[in-house]
């Protein structure tokens, strides 16, 4: 074997090992999972600098689908083209299908959720100790400049405002983009402007997709279920919140397919377990038509992922070398950075609710900071913390 098929087969099976363990142990939802990916493969692989890192993340907050499986996608992709690209995205939603798949099974026969209240009790606040911690290295990076910074805090209040993400994203990135133009007292020409719409490849295709939902009134059929789920992939901008809304008006009220506690048991799979929110599409697709269904409710939500990543990845780049649109991409940046922040402290304020996930929390940011422990290490002690202090509860 040549020395550059023995480096490609290194790097893929390092990305397969990377993206299989934070596949089972990335538990807190996309915020966290990204958190997780730039403790890996920024700070302790150095695989991306911090500057590459963000300009992927800005990237995936433009196109739809899953954020934190897109972020896994382009970074197999930066690592080992093609082949990195289909292994890390599988390697880091296989092992959330499975376990998902698991309960889904325990559910349809026993007719319930298992309890999971105890571990993720001391596991939230771990979560919210790994994601504050990449925000700040994130954000030491990002914000470059005074208007930068003006920027970022313009992006969290108008986060916590309600701003649609969209808006707050594309909003923040033009307006970094034209002072950026007022700076150099230059007009923005072509080449800049269709740099700009090379990093949404997926908005122009949204209307053409979103004609899927001609299926709408149709019995169940598996063929039905794989392409409802390749719209909600190729449409879906936003949280789990977001999935909730989108799921309901066609699953539960235009179809009759499931009823409402199911649907809500189905994202309450997704929260809780590790890895992709969007891993609810294999519960619901078990729920509807058994393993064949999972699997392919599965396949559909995260098969946009793929195709989005791969077309846009390339112009990334290319956007950074133009001056302005490396201007939009910086304010997208900071925003999604503020986004971010936004998440985290509503996370906060349902994790930390007593002196125990205060001192979990404290805790797990203090071994983070000053001896670098890995999240995954830190995810399982706080497991084992709320599961003990469940324990003392009962008794």
């Amino acid at each position: 074997m040549s020395s550059g098929h023995s480096t490609r087969a290194g790097a893929l099976l390092d990305l397969a090992r990377l993206f299989l363990r934070l596949g089972t142990t990335a538990f807190g939802g996309p915020a966290a999972h990204i958190a997780m990916m730039e403790d890996e493969v920024v700070r302790r692989r150095q695989w991306l600098s911090r500057e590459q890192f963000l300009d992927l993340l800005g990237a995936t907050n433009l196109i739809p689908g899953p954020n934190s499986t897109e972020m896994a996608i382009h970074v197999g992709n930066r690592r080992a083209g093609w082949p990195g690209l289909l292994i890390a995205g599988s390697c880091f939603i296989l092992p959330a299908m499975m376990i998902v798949g698991v309960i889904a099974w325990a559910y349809v026969r026993f007719g319930g959720l298992p309890q999971v209240e105890g571990l993720l009790y001391g596991i939230k606040p771990v979560i919210i100790a790994v994601v504050a911690q990449a925000l700040w290295g994130l954000g030491r990076t990002a914000v470059k400049t005074g208007w930068l910074a003006l920027m970022a805090a313009t992006g969290v209040v108008l986060g916590f405002l309600g701003v649609h993400e969209l808006l707050l994203l594309f909003g923040i990135g033009a307006l970094t983009a034209v002072a950026r133009v007022v700076a150099d007292r230059k007009n923005v020409g072509l080449g800049c402007r269709f740099a700009l719409l090379g990093v949404i490849p997926g908005v122009p295709l949204l209307p053409a997709v979103g004609t899927v939902g001609a299926i709408a009134g149709s019995p169940f059929s598996l063929w039905a279920l794989f392409l409802f789920f390749i719209k909600v992939g190729s449409v879906l901008f936003g949280s789990g919140y977001v999935l909730l809304a989108f799921l309901r008006a066609d699953l539960v009220e235009r179809w009759h397919w499931l009823t409402e506690n199911q649907l809500l048991d189905a994202i309450s799979v997704g929260q809780f377990t590790p890895g992709p929110v969007f891993t609810t599409a294999t519960f619901i697709g078990y729920l509807l038509g058994g393993p064949a269904a999972a699997l392919l409710a599965t396949v559909g939500i995260f098969l946009p992922a793929f195709f989005f990543v791969a077309v846009s990845g390339p112009l990334v780049p290319r956007v950074r070398r133009s001056p302005v649109a490396g201007a939009f991409l910086d304010g997208v940046n900071v925003a999604s950075l503020s986004l971010m922040t936004v998440v985290t402290w509503h996370l906060a304020a349902a994790a930390m609710v007593d002196w125990v996930t205060v001192l979990v929390a404290l805790t797990a940011a203090f071994l983070l900071l000053r001896y670098r422990v890995n999240s995954a290490w830190l995810v399982l002690g706080g497991a084992c913390a709320g599961f003990l202090a469940s324990l003392a509860a009962v008794r």
